[in-house]
């Protein structure tokens, strides 16, 4: 005789909760449970916590294709995203997953290897196939700037980190207020300078910082060194750094990022100037290595966490037709730690 080897019997599988269970064990009813998941905003707070507490606690997952017959909307965004091996994109698109996540909004990302008219359009397309509400696009680069003028004027889009002048609303970080903080953080400790290791120009982040340090010198009247252009990399902020190491007249340098900064770090101490008693460095990001450098870097941070937050709730705003186009900024923060001191005398 044949024997079958036994498994789970499917029968025997725990039912998956419904709507409806929701609604029994929160005590109201089904059509509030769906206001609840879909226009929280017109449900009391009271009852909208107890409809959440039974979402929770039976594991409740809302039937997306049902929901969409309901309100013509697929609860699903779409995100277009470049260079996320980069830790300022990367954390951006953390950042509007998180934000999503929370509201039970699905996220696709396309990620594309340029921002031009042609990879933008052809991206947002892919994303329109798969019936997104709307779509947010990661543009840190110039060469954006041509395909965002002319997206789908039915498709609500919101722009993350782009410049001005567009037809859709943008969310960014100030890169020019924390260029700005950061320098003068530097000029306030007796340093008669600030020499500058920028990012690739063809980024509007880095072209911000650039601005923001470059109007700091020019109304203190102080020196204006040529900025030296790196790549975000650890290894251009090493090679810059040896420069400036060889030049005693150096005693302040503002990194672009905290890789370059890394970078340039390593090179002053090769070179034998300590930081920060010889020299005092600064970099931008923030990123969670910062205070476990030697020393503790001190930076700019940006709150890629509101980014994700702001705009994914402007994106939600333009799908119901409320926003308009605006840029909206999100001050950056001057994190001080180790790295810098005052001017050595002379």
């Amino acid at each position: 005789m044949t024997q079958h080897a036994s498994g789970p019997d499917p029968t025997n599988r725990p039912k998956a909760a419904v709507m409806e269970d929701v609604a029994e064990r929160a005590g109201v009813s089904a059509m509030t449970v769906s206001r609840v998941l879909n226009t929280p905003d017109k449900v009391r707070p009271d009852t909208r916590a107890r409809v959440l507490d039974a979402v929770r606690a039976l594991g409740y997952r809302p039937n997306f294709a049902a929901r969409s017959l309901v309100t013509g909307r697929s609860g699903a965004l779409g995100v277009v995203s470049f260079d996320t091996t980069l830790y300022g994109p990367a954390s951006t698109l953390h950042g509007i997953e998180q934000a999503a996540r929370a509201d039970d909004y699905l996220i696709t990302i396309v990620s594309v290897g340029a921002l031009n008219r042609r990879s933008i359009g052809e991206a947002v397309n892919r994303l329109r196939f798969q019936s997104v509400d709307g779509v947010i696009i990661v543009a840190p680069h110039e060469s954006a700037a041509d395909g965002l003028r002319h997206l789908p004027p039915d498709l609500p889009v919101v722009v993350v980190g782009a410049r001005d002048n567009l037809p859709v609303p943008v969310a960014s970080v100030d890169q020019a207020t924390g260029a700005v903080r950061a320098t003068r953080h530097l000029l306030s400790l007796g340093h008669d300078t600030v020499w500058h290791v920028s990012g690739p120009q063809d980024w509007i982040d880095a072209r911000a910082r650039i601005e923001g340090w470059r109007s700091v010198l020019q109304s203190e009247d102080r020196q204006i060194p040529e900025p030296l252009l790196g790549d975000w990399s650890a290894r251009s902020g090493f090679e810059h750094g040896k420069l400036l190491a060889r030049d005693p007249e150096v005693t302040a340098i503002f990194a672009a990022n905290d890789h370059m900064a890394t970078g340039v770090l390593r090179a002053l101490r090769e070179a034998g100037r300590r930081v920060p008693q010889d020299v005092s460095v600064v970099g931008f990001d923030d990123v969670p290595e910062a205070p476990y450098l030697w020393p503790p870097l001190s930076t700019v941070r940006q709150n890629f966490t509101e980014v994700g937050r702001l705009s994914f709730q402007l994106l939600l705003d333009r799908i119901d037709g409320r926003t308009s186009p605006a840029h909206h900024l999100i001050e950056p923060e001057l994190v001080v730690r180790e790295s810098t001191s005052a001017r050595p005398p002379r």
